[in-house]
């Protein structure tokens, strides 16, 4: 008994930082840094259901014209799960295949899209993980375009990996547009949808921008969404929660209220002391708000670097602008020069005499 009341006493003199959440695998991450807010067992591999299609999506973005028309064919009728109900000979745009991929998260759309873009459903497989080496996803392999497992056997990674995925996804303003749509109409050759997303946080907090849900009987539920306040912009992954939709709501509350977004760089006021370079206007053409506690504010700072050039010319990216928190980088913005001419000595003698003429004819 006297155990159980010391422990009690330690406990509300020094409160655990717990915050309890369904999931057995999740993170928060900043978008913009990339920097991790909170993980739990983030780097353990486990099927990830259709959340799988974030990636198929991105795919397809980059390799595909996305006014192609689709011409549906029997592979259609392999798909089992989820589905926008395609019909073999139907002819629709790949765009508005990606809407119905997203928000009904088709695996018959994701079956097409496959085979359109790549010829067949291996090659595009081979397309996601080498896409998947290039940014970084350590922890991940595809199988397949829609998420569906057999035997255990399917589409693993990690919530980090998924996470960084996400935020490289949303780098992209297609993909940015569509993650973030609630209903969609597309049209065919046959008849017209009516989409509806799936994201149910979209009506449950006002700060969402996007989102992608998972399920099947292995991986359980699985989730990616993102939000935006204040200039804050943030991304929540859960692998296996059965309560996801509040845990991301609480998520997002806790590190928006946690962290505050400070203006590191501003392009309207941006100004270098430099003595190798005369008459030249440096400039960079982006704002960048870095997401710090309160605490952390005092450590983060501004590297400058420029390289030494002989010859200037107008947009010329000349250095790099690096805001780092103590050893961490946080985000590097380019660094453009513009030389500033001063007038010729012929030119402000002619300006004079222009004043002259115009006085003496008064």
């Amino acid at each position: 008994m006297k155990k159980l009341v010391v422990a009690f006493l330690l406990f509300i003199l020094f409160p655990l930082n717990i915050l309890a959440i369904s999931a057995d695998k999740a993170i928060v991450m900043d978008l913009n840094s990339g920097r991790v807010l909170y993980d739990l067992n983030k780097d353990e591999p486990q099927l990830i259901a259709s959340i799988t299609k974030i990636m198929t999506c991105l795919v397809t973005i980059m390799y595909s014209d996305l006014e192609k028309q689709v011409v549906v064919d029997e592979d259609v009728l392999k798909s089992y799960g989820s589905s926008v109900y395609l019909e073999v000979g139907e002819e629709i745009k790949l765009i508005d295949l990606l809407y119905g991929l997203m928000l009904r998260s088709g695996n018959d759309a994701a079956t097409a899209i496959a085979k359109t873009v790549a010829g067949s459903e291996e090659s595009f497989v081979y397309l996601m993980n080498e896409y998947a080496r290039t940014i970084g996803m350590t922890n991940t392999n595809f199988v397949n375009p829609h998420g569906l497992d057999n035997d255990g056997i399917g589409n693993t990674s990690t919530a980090y990996d998924m996470a960084l995925l996400t935020k490289v996804a949303m780098q992209n303003e297609t993909f940015k547009k569509i993650f973030g749509t609630q209903e969609y109409t597309a049209k065919s050759n046959l008849k017209t949808y009516q989409w509806e997303g799936k994201n149910k946080l979209f009506s449950m907090y006002e700060y969402t921008t996007g989102g992608k849900t998972g399920y099947t009987n292995a991986a359980r539920r699985t989730l990616v969404t993102t939000a935006s306040r204040d200039n804050k912009n943030l991304v929540v992954v859960t692998l296996n929660d059965g309560n996801d939709f509040l845990d991301h709501k609480s998520l997002y509350e806790t590190y928006f209220s946690k962290y505050d977004s400070l203006l590191a760089i501003d392009k309207n006021n941006f100004t270098i002391e430099d003595d190798y370079y005369e008459d030249v206007l440096f400039y960079v053409k982006n704002d960048y708000y870095a997401l710090v506690t309160e605490e952390e504010k005092a450590d983060l700072q501004i590297n400058i670097s420029l390289y030494k050039y002989d010859y200037i010319y107008d947009g010329i990216k000349i250095g790099e602008a690096k805001v780092m928190l103590n050893d961490t980088l946080l985000h590097t913005e380019s660094i453009y020069a513009k030389k500033v001419e001063e007038k010729k000595e012929e030119e402000k003698e002619g300006l004079f005499r222009k004043i002259l003429r115009w006085f003496s004819s008064w």
